[in-house]
């Protein structure tokens, strides 16, 4: 295991004090897990705790941080602007430290905010708290934005004017029917020329990873998608889920024909609180076609359900059984070697399965992959999520991965829920994207940040 708990009266060995995390049984179908660590950095939750949305300047500094329960204020209380004049509202991940452990059945993640032996730095990084908008402001250079603003210039779905003005208006709505290579190139056309994008990215899997395990130790369970509870247990602990999330419209298509509804910033009434805030969509007669639960956790609003997100920095070798018959997972950590075309720079993480179904094991390795290793599960055991896959006929096939799911997807959908049928070029009225920024400059600055800790700890008295 590498970290002793400690035994009877005697005081645990000095990792303990500074970690908290999971463990779950890959051989046990339940989705929860149960908590290991020091109990109290369960209740105080040091790493989440520190999530906040800001508004980023496309320098990659904060302008000023937004109200901790309010986002349509700063954290002064003065008005915020919230349309792209100052920056893009994101949430600030800080950075921290990981390690996974497997020990024959038994998986572990632990978190800390020091640099303990064999932890892994989670770098700084920023994700948009809203599903991504693109500002057509200037019409040559689009930008991937994170806004709530129901100019033209940003109308979403596929840009269609049709719609403004009517109860299924895109104006205020996030950006669909783009591929993951204009998805790339549009966040990147918010940095510098020169300097891949100073940052910018679309949805990154790297973060969209860390998004993931932040709230599966929180939550202790893999299951998102149970009932939201604002209770804590006894203990303090987080209980509950995220609810259904905006995936139960079953008639979609008759509405918008798959194109996003939900404006941007439904939950900014929660500032940085977990929650949901239920959205009435509007028909016709001035009536309401459906309610959907609109999540948030910890700002980042729709971390899954109401439409895909492309994500970058990873993708799938497909093979057909002639040509081989494996399908791999590839990953990039460099954002300036995204790419399309090939593996180049790009580091296999594991086998994927050949077939769909609900994920029971995930790869994990050592990094914490959240891409199925084995699917056999149910929308309530095990991971809770679904995997969609396909084979080529002949040859292989070079895909992206969508995650997330869209708004009919009702228990498939989940943090975890992947498909990864299509290439880069792929678009669809239910396919997005989320905004990004990370740099090799913020891994630096937060290695230095944690620089000597571990040393320092060494001296404490135990």
């Amino acid at each position: 295991m590498g970290l002793l708990i400690g035994v009877g009266n005697t005081k645990p060995t000095f990792p303990y004090d500074y970690y908290y995390g999971i463990e779950w049984d890959s051989n046990v179908a339940s989705s929860a897990c149960t908590r290991i660590g020091r109990p109290e950095l369960h209740v105080s939750l040091p790493i989440q705790s520190k999530m906040r949305r800001c508004v980023l300047r496309d320098n990659g500094t904060v302008a000023y941080y937004l109200h901790a329960n309010d986002s349509t204020k700063r954290d002064t209380g003065a008005a915020a602007k919230l349309d792209g004049t100052d920056g893009q509202v994101m949430v600030e991940i800080p950075a921290h430290y990981r390690k996974f452990e497997v020990d024959g059945t038994k998986f572990r993640c632990l978190l800390s905010e020091h640099a303990l032996p064999g932890f892994h730095l989670v770098p700084l990084a920023y994700r948009s708290a809203y599903e991504a908008a693109v500002d057509r402001t200037v019409s040559a250079t689009p930008k991937l934005a994170s806004v709530v603003n129901t100019s033209e210039a940003f109308r979403g779905g596929g840009n269609n004017a049709a719609y403004d003005g009517t109860y299924r208006t895109f104006l205020g709505r996030p950006a669909t029917t783009i591929s993951l290579t204009n998805f790339r190139a549009y966040a990147r056309n918010r940095g510098n020329a020169g300097k891949n994008g100073a940052g910018w990215n679309c949805d990154v899997y790297e973060v969209q990873k860390t998004c993931w395990w932040l709230y599966a130790v929180e939550y202790a369970n893999f299951n998102c998608q149970l009932a939201y509870n604002a209770e804590p247990t006894s203990e303090g602990y987080k209980q509950g889920g995220l609810g259904p999330g905006v995936t139960t419209v079953s008639n979609w298509s008759a509405y918008n024909g798959y194109y996003p509804f939900v404006p941007c910033g439904h939950t900014n009434a929660l500032g940085n609180k977990t929650g949901v805030v239920d959205y009435a969509m509007p028909d016709s007669e001035g009536g309401v076609f459906a309610t959907v639960s609109v999540p948030s956790y910890r700002g980042l609003e729709n971390p899954f359900g109401h439409v895909w997100s492309w994500t970058d920095g990873c993708k799938c070798n497909i093979q057909s059984d002639a040509a081989g018959g494996l399908s791999e997972f590839f990953v990039c950590t460099d954002p300036a070697k995204f790419q399309s075309n090939d593996y180049t720079d790009y580091e296999k993480r594991g086998d994927l399965p050949r077939k769909e179904g609900y994920v029971k094991v995930m790869m994990i390795g050592e990094y914490g992959e959240n891409m199925p290793a084995e699917v056999g599960a149910s929308s309530t055991t095990y991971f809770a999520d679904y995997f969609y896959t396909s084979l080529p006929t002949t040859g292989e096939s070079q895909r992206g991965v969508l995650v997330g799911g869209g708004a009919s997807d009702g228990a498939f959908a989940g943090f975890s829920f992947a498909y990864t049928n299509r290439a880069a070029s792929y678009t669809a009225a239910s396919v997005g994207s989320r905004l990004c920024y990370k740099t090799r400059e913020l891994a630096t600055y937060a290695g230095r940040q944690f620089e000597g800790l571990y040393n320092d700890f060494l001296l404490i008295k135990k």
